[in-house]
């Protein structure tokens, strides 16, 4: 019997920058399934069983990593990610901040309320695949994920 691999959740509000992100982890090598949510409140509903308030049972697993934009509409992503670490049974999953800002508050607010890593994303094609290929080694292939 094979061990499943556990899902990315890519929480990306641009269809754009969601496609760029998915090609460049499976042209670099991703055997994960990917999970996408275009928005704070999708996300939330997948990862607390449908009703964002953590309410209900999850149907699915939980992802084994958490790649999230900040600014989404409706609830941003700094709000998942409050609510993802507060969240006893969800904690340890890792989530990467994936998004254009470089403001420092966002930085140290985003660390503070429990990131694992915070990735500003590079404006050219080249850089983008780099930092998604590294992204990719180091969370799926040298880093243990927790089964929550």
């Amino acid at each position: 019997m094979s061990e499943q691999l556990p899902a990315v959740m890519v929480v990306e509000d641009s269809p754009e920058d969601y496609e760029a992100t998915r090609r460049a982890l499976v042209r670099g090598g991703l055997a994960n399934p990917l999970v996408h949510c275009a928005t704070g409140d999708d996300a939330l509903d997948y990862l607390f069983g449908g009703d964002g308030d953590g309410g209900e049972s999850r149907s699915t697993a939980p992802p084994g990593l958490i790649l999230l934009d900040l600014n989404l509409p409706g609830t941003d992503g700094r709000e998942v990610l409050a609510r993802v670490k507060s969240d006893p049974d969800l904690r340890c999953v890792p989530v990467v901040v994936l998004t254009t800002s470089a403001d420092e508050r966002d930085v140290s607010g985003c660390y503070h309320a429990g990131a694992n890593s915070y990735i500003q994303k590079p404006v050219d094609l080249a850089g983008f695949r780099a930092a998604m290929r590294s992204l990719r080694e180091y969370w799926l292939d040298v880093v243990v994920l927790p089964t929550v």
